[in-house]
């Protein structure tokens, strides 16, 4: 079992990663209903908070079913993200996570999310900032450092959790590298390893097949994984790679009535939560995972993608399930959307 300070996890959990325009509550709902251990929200800036801004305040609906759930802030501002943790205390997540991995220009030019890794002293001050000031536990979701030349997450792992940290994930890229290239996952493990550190420590990138899961649990030894952009559309993979660690065994591909029936039901949850016009526009990111390897989809998505009325999709949809009844989907690495723009931290 995994403890985060009063919460349970599960022996090895698998986590949903927090990701920008992704990990709503719609989203969470399908990747729970296939086995994800804990999921945070889409990350919410602390300025954001504080100024009553009606986006901001949207991310931190969270529902019982989705627990344990962490609200995920980001901020440059020590006094900013003191008060911000107080606000998400009000709606009882079970835990507060810290971004200082986000990528992205717009966030790192303000001195947030990864553009932090550059100041590992301010990271240590909006951290502790965070910790006095709420009693839930503080996780921290970062990257290996800034740049090749300035991996410092060892150093900062070792801080954080003197600052009271209760849990680390570590995606396993520099900030430079954005999404590019291959996850170093050797430093993750030095972390881990690390005789001082005693926080759970959770391993982030590249992991998109549940034998890579299994290789990546055996081989670094971290405490559990968290996934991103493989659950993109295929929210199967977190009870794929649970079959996979308990026998060796792959599962069959989800049938075409399950994609279908999952994403019929994100589809009306997304609808549900946003209302019809932004429900729909937000549920045209999911379609190419969901329906990737049916031969000659391409029209359908086009569909897809141009109608505007929820039972219009619905009926698309049903007619994808019918004409493609009984085709066998071969079992292939899940093709990875690259958010080159958006945040998967």
């Amino acid at each position: 079992m995994v403890k985060i300070g009063n919460i349970s996890l599960p022996a090895f959990p698998l986590l949903l990663a927090p990701m920008e325009d992704v990990s709503d509550p719609p989203f969470r709902a399908v990747c729970k209903e296939n086995g994800a251990d804990l999921m945070y929200t889409e990350f919410i800036s602390s300025e954001g908070l504080i100024r009553d801004a009606i986006k901001s305040r949207r991310k931190l609906d969270i529902f019982d079913y989705e627990r344990p759930i962490g609200i995920q802030i980001f901020g440059g501002d020590e006094e900013a993200m003191a008060l911000s943790a107080k606000i998400v205390e009000t709606v009882h997540p079970d835990l507060v996570d810290i971004n200082f991995g986000c990528p992205v220009k717009k966030v790192v030019s303000k001195g947030a999310g990864a553009g932090v890794l550059k100041d590992v002293d301010l990271m240590v001050r909006l951290t502790e900032s965070v910790v006095k000031s709420t009693h839930l536990p503080v996780t921290v979701k970062t990257r290996l450092g800034w740049d090749e030349q300035s991996k410092n997450i060892e150093e900062v792992a070792e801080r954080l959790q003197d600052v009271g940290i209760q849990a680390l994930s570590i995606h396993g890229r520099t900030r430079s590298q954005m999404y590019k290239g291959e996850a170093d996952w050797t430093l993750i493990a030095k972390v881990k390893n690390n005789p001082r550190i005693k926080i759970p420590i959770f391993g982030n990138g590249d992991i998109d097949s549940p034998e890579k899961a299994f290789e990546y649990k055996n081989r670094y030894g971290v405490d559990g994984i968290m996934i991103g952009r493989a659950a993109i559309g295929y929210p199967w993979i977190f009870r794929e790679i649970k079959h996979y660690f308990e026998t060796q065994t792959v599962l069959p591909s989800p049938t075409i009535r399950e994609r279908i029936d999952v994403c019929k039901n994100h589809l009306l949850k997304s609808v549900e939560w946003k209302g019809t016009i932004v429900g729909i526009n937000e549920m045209r990111r999911h379609y190419a995972n969901y329906l990737k390897g049916l031969p000659g989809i391409k029209e359908y998505r086009n569909r897809l993608v141009t109608v505007k009325e929820t039972e219009e999709i619905i009926a698309i949809l049903s007619e994808i399930e019918q004409n493609y009844e009984g085709y066998s989907f071969e079992r292939t690495a899940i093709e990875l959307i690259n958010y080159h723009e958006k945040c998967p931290v």
